[in-house]
């Protein structure tokens, strides 16, 4: 039984090919034939081709012998192999051992492609002659009466050869013999070649391996062979080839079809061609479609660049991808590719960009979607407007100022930060875009310059700057009456001064007296605004003031004015006049002599009736001019108010010896203490002086009444009815000095005519006009 397995293992066409290599089976003689009881040695070598070592099994029309020598002794015809330890089964030799007269012997071992030997034997070779190779029944050329041939690059074609001969047989008679057909054993240089592929239903788009595989005879391994791979009619990669395999890179659907090989020699003497062998290329459908969005997470800024990537799990052949945005009916773009993965560019993005997208597959089986990715896109903020809100049209000190800060263009949020003069007042976020405000409670410190700024992470903008001016509403008003004494008195020139220490500028001031709005001033500036009144008795009663900067007015307080009725220049002079009229009738006769003499020398030296001193108006003014000046009332004034003055009077009578006037001199003198260093020294430098005097003439006690009438008729003309009267002033004399404010010095000589009448002197006459105004 165990016999029986181990035969069926060793059995030849049971080992696979390619596993082991062949073991080689030699003769001795070489001569695949012989004569009927000679003998043939049987040799059989391994891997090495040297003699095998060990057991070696042998075989004879494919039974396995008992005999385990490397090198046997046959004498029986048969189809014999041998194997090897490490070898596989030999190819088989048939060896013949013929009964007849003449055989045709062929060399062993041949292989295709070789030249081989012919040998026409003769069992009596010595008596054998004529000899004549044939092949196929036709003869060889040139193999006539010849031992032997060598026929050229023989090949396992089943070729019939034999030969014929002339033998003398009993040493007298010749017969001619023919040999049996002999084929020769034409070993294969190499196997037929066999084709095999990685795959025989590759995967589209996947590489494939094609092997032409075959195997070169043992005893002659060091042939060169070349390759060269088929599909259909077409040859693949590059032609012939030493090497047996082709690498191709992708197999796709029209890649199926039939593929094949062919091995030869590198002399072309010999060519092999595979089988053919049926490829299928499978197609796998697309499968898990993705989109990916560069930069990642889909977080774009206006102005770059974006790229749309959507691949394939997998997928086989080409696949068609497209992309497409939500609300867009046509797709953004297509693409058919052999790819698992295809790229769409999207340059300079802009906010109509943001959106959701998706992307599409197909290699024919239908298209795939993929899942839906939001993108968006962030813009940067544009230059912000800082615009004021407030109750009105001008900011007010109290307001609530509310500052808004707003950019048109840039994605939330929108940090904003609110700055005045560069101090920053603080800020406000807008989550959802827009515009952030910032309020403030305005005080006369907010006026100045205001800025903003927006970021919303992409690059802060700065607005431009807008200058505010805080309006402060006026106080209310002080009034204040400045006049030149401690009581006012007609024909004082009063100040009234109103002025608000707090209230933005300009402010108008309006003047009362009671109800009755006296005028206004404007003031652009601090300190206020002035008044000017020259009194009288009407003037008396409440005084008040108002300011106005368009804020709203504010009024002052009340003021109480009290003005005397007997102005100060009349007072000083009815006084003079009195006391004239006394001392005129106490020195009638030395008046009377001065007149006299004055009057001669006024008519002597020609001088004017003017009423004016001599002296430069620098030098000597009359005491009240400035205080009778007439002044424009809206003209703001700012003078100090002038110091009240203590005049004495002064005066003498003179009487010219004319019953019908008198002369009175009267000087009204100032004690101050710059009198005797101003006016005395500028009186020594003149040596006359001009007298201002008037003639009166007398009242009748017994005139009627219709007397009287006429008479202040013609009184009334009498203003005119004077004279200047020179005076030379002695030395004795001594010229009275008049000061009407700190900077002003005057000195004055007034001469009155007086009538020579026991009444009082009226100070309302026109001679007492006329010396006021000389004065």
């Amino acid at each position: 039984m165990l016999l029986w397995l181990l035969l069926l293992i060793l059995t030849p066409g049971r080992e696979q090919s390619g596993v082991a290599p062949k073991a080689v089976l030699l003769l001795d003689p070489p001569w695949s034939t012989a004569f009927k009881g000679e003998r043939v040695a049987l040799i059989c070598r391994g891997i090495s081709h040297s003699p095998a070592q060990g057991d070696t099994y042998w075989y004879r029309n494919e039974k396995l012998l008992k005999i385990k020598y490397n090198k046997i002794q046959i004498t029986e015809s048969g189809n014999y192999q041998c194997k090897t330890r490490g070898s596989s089964l030999s190819d088989a030799v048939h060896v013949g051992f013929s009964p007849d007269w003449l055989i045709l012997q062929a060399s062993h071992p041949v292989f295709e492609g070789d030249n081989v030997i012919l040998r026409c034997q003769g069992k009596d070779d010595k008596n054998t002659h004529q000899k004549v190779y044939y092949k196929d029944g036709k003869q060889l050329p040139n193999s006539y009466n010849l031992d032997n041939i060598t026929v050229n690059s023989v090949s396992r074609d089943n070729s019939k050869y034999h030969c014929t001969a002339t033998c003398k047989r009993f040493y007298m008679i010749n017969f001619k013999e023919t040999s049996k057909h002999l084929n020769i054993q034409v070993q294969e240089l190499f196997l037929h070649p066999v084709l095999r592929a990685s795959s025989s239903t590759p995967i589209e788009g996947s590489p494939m391996t094609l092997t032409c595989e075959t195997q070169l005879s043992p005893q002659r391994p060091n042939i060169q062979l070349q390759f060269s791979f088929f599909r259909d009619s077409q040859t693949l990669g590059s032609g012939w080839s030493r090497s047996p395999k082709l690498q191709i890179p992708a197999m796709w659907t029209e890649d199926s079809g039939s593929y094949w090989c062919e091995v030869e020699t590198v002399t072309h003497s010999i060519k092999k061609r595979s089988l053919r062998s049926q490829i299928r290329v499978q197609r796998v459908p697309v499968s898990n479609v993705n989109l990916e969005i560069r930069p990642t997470g889909g977080q774009l800024i206006e102005g770059e660049n974006m790229v749309l990537i959507c691949s394939v799990a997998q997928g086989s052949g080409t696949v068609t991808f497209s992309w497409h945005k939500e609300g867009r009916v046509r797709s953004l773009g297509r693409k058919s590719q052999r790819s698992l993965l295809a790229e769409l560019h999207v340059l300079t993005v802009k906010e109509s960009d943001a959106g959701k997208y998706y992307c599409a597959a197909d290699n024919v089986h239908g298209p795939i979607l993929s899942t839906w990715i939001r993108v968006t896109v962030r813009i940067p903020v544009s230059h912000p407007i800082l615009t004021f809100r407030a109750p009105r049209a001008h900011a007010v000190v109290g307001d609530l100022l509310e500052l808004h800060c707003e950019s048109l263009r840039g994605s939330p949020p929108i940090l904003y930060r609110f700055y005045h003069e560069d101090v920053t007042l603080g800020n406000s976020s807008a989550p959802s875009g827009g515009g952030a405000s910032f309020n403030l409670s305005l005080t006369a410190e907010h006026s100045g310059n205001y800025s903003c700024d927006a970021d919303n992470g992409l690059g802060a903008q700065h607005s431009h700057g807008v200058s505010l001016r805080v309006t402060v509403p006026v106080s209310r008003p002080v009034l204040t009456l400045r006049a030149p004494g401690a009581q006012a008195v007609v024909g004082d020139l009063l100040e009234l001064h109103c002025e608000s220490l707090r209230g933005s500028f300009p402010i108008l001031y309006w003047f009362y007296h009671e109800d009755d709005t006296l005028g206004n001033s404007s003031a652009h500036s601090g300190g206020g605004a002035s008044f000017n009144l020259s009194l009288t008795t009407e003037h008396s009663g409440n005084y008040s003031c108002e300011a106005d900067n368009g804020l709203g007015a504010q009024h002052s307080k009340v003021v109480t004015l009290n003005v005397t009725g007997t102005s100060r220049s009349r007072t000083g002079l009815t006084t003079v006049g009195v006391t004239g009229l006394v001392l005129s009738i106490l020195g009638l006769a030395a008046a009377a002599a001065l007149l006299h003499y004055a009057r001669a020398r006024t008519k002597l030296e020609g001088l004017s009736a003017t009423g004016t001193s001599s002296h430069s108006p620098s030098e000597c003014q009359e005491a009240s001019s400035s205080r009778f000046s007439r002044i424009d009332p809206q003209e703001p004034t700012h003078s100090k108010p002038l110091a009240p003055m203590e005049l004495e009077p002064m005066y003498s009578n003179v009487n010219p010896g004319d019953s019908n006037l008198i002369y009175s001199q009267i000087w009204s003198i100032q004690h101050t203490k710059e009198n005797s260093a101003n006016c005395p020294t500028m009186h020594q430098e003149h040596e006359e002086l001009t007298v201002l005097y008037s003639e009166l003439k007398k009242t009748h006690p017994d005139d009627s009444a219709g007397e009287a009438s006429s008479r202040h008729r013609a009184h009334e003309n009498d203003e005119e009815n004077y004279e200047n009267v020179p005076r030379v002033l002695l030395a004795s004399d001594h010229w009275p000095l008049t000061q009407s404010g700190p900077q002003e010095t005057a000195c004055t000589s007034f001469f009155s005519v007086l009538s020579n009448h026991t009444s009082s002197i009226s100070p309302d006459s026109a001679s007492y006009e006329a010396g006021l105004q000389g004065m």
